[in-house]
């Protein structure tokens, strides 16, 4: 018997404005101590910002395509094979490639020091839209560590 338990998957409300999954768990990633709508007042300036620095019609398809660039497809994760431990290259599942992506961009968005939260997170929509800036580049480090590490793709199970 399995120790592991396989977590249900809740369903979330679309969010009020543009009716949206994917725009929801952002939100939420946003998200500090509970406080939803400064999240999601913080989130919605950003992407208009985003959409008019991209002159962009649809904003959420803007947005949702900035995402998708930022996505990464591989990864490594360490494997204790007899005394050694191995970088193994894995695919990674869809939720957790999109869930990676946002974390990323909201981490880069936070470091951008001196500037509002609004204004950082457009930056690095845009930078994610132009396939360029801190989230990209941490999307190909992960890649060609994964490609570096291929020799070792045999030991994934």
């Amino acid at each position: 018997m399995s120790r592991r338990r396989r977590a249900v998957k809740r369903e979330t409300e679309p969010d009020p404005l543009y009716n949206s999954y994917v725009l929801t768990k952002f939100i939420n990633k946003v998200m500090y101590s509970g406080n939803k709508s400064v999240a999601r007042r913080i989130v919605y300036n950003a992407i208009d910002k985003f959409a008019k620095k991209i002159k962009a019609e649809d904003p959420l398809a803007a947005f949702e395509q900035a995402l998708e660039n930022a996505k990464p497809s591989l990864e490594v994760k360490s494997r204790r094979i007899g005394g050694a431990t191995y970088q193994v290259p894995i695919e990674i599942a869809p939720d957790r490639r999109t869930a990676m992506a946002m974390q990323w961009i909201i981490k880069h968005s936070r470091e951008k020091a001196g500037r509002p939260m609004e204004e950082a997170l457009s930056a690095e929509l845009v930078d994610c839209f132009n396939n360029q800036g801190s989230t990209i580049k941490k999307k190909d480090d992960t890649h060609r560590m994964a490609e570096a590490n291929r020799a070792f793709a045999h030991y994934k199970w």
